[in-house]
């Protein structure tokens, strides 16, 4: 039994995950440097947590993608309570464990644990309301990115694998 996967299509699947990971890390880092005045570096999360490695099946990425928008609502649910920080976490990750659960999608609930923190935890001495809903757009932006990127391998590769065995 060997530690590292040697198979051909383990490896190019593998390959796969990290080009997806390195367009969507590119992508996001140019919003992140084109817009300095907004919180892009959380798109940058947003699009590396919601990829996935697992290339046979694209209802991973989808889920997490699902989890990281279902972080941000209950994120920005939560934000107008007026409570302590750390009891707004707890039941925030209360809530999206709940409502993560309900929905079916208990693979994918770290994603959407991150994504509630990224909007919740606020380090400033005033909380502002557009502060939450800035973090809100540039993680549903690295979700979009993560999407695209998904959608654009999962049609470009299976085409260029068919051309090849035909040519083959």
């Amino acid at each position: 039994m060997s530690i590292i996967e040697s198979s051909g299509l383990a490896y190019r699947a593998h390959l796969v995950y990290i080009i997806k990971c390195v367009i969507g890390l590119i992508i996001c880092y140019i919003l992140y440097k084109a817009i300095p005045q907004y919180p892009f570096y959380w798109s940058i999360v947003s699009v590396l947590l919601a990829m996935s490695p697992d290339s046979s099946s694209n209802s991973q990425a989808y889920n997490r993608i699902k989890a990281n928008i279902l972080g941000c609502a209950v994120g920005i649910g939560l934000y107008p309570i007026h409570l302590p920080e750390l009891l707004i976490l707890c039941i925030g990750v209360m809530l999206a464990i709940v409502l993560g659960i309900a929905l079916k999608m208990t693979d994918s609930l770290r994603s959407a644990l991150a994504a509630l923190v990224i909007v919740t935890l606020q380090s400033e001495q005033s909380k502002h309301w557009y502060i939450a809903l800035e973090r809100v757009m540039c993680v549903v932006a690295g979700c979009v990115i993560a999407l695209l990127i998904t959608l654009v391998f999962s049609w470009v590769l299976p085409k260029r694998m068919k051309m090849k065995v035909l040519k083959g």
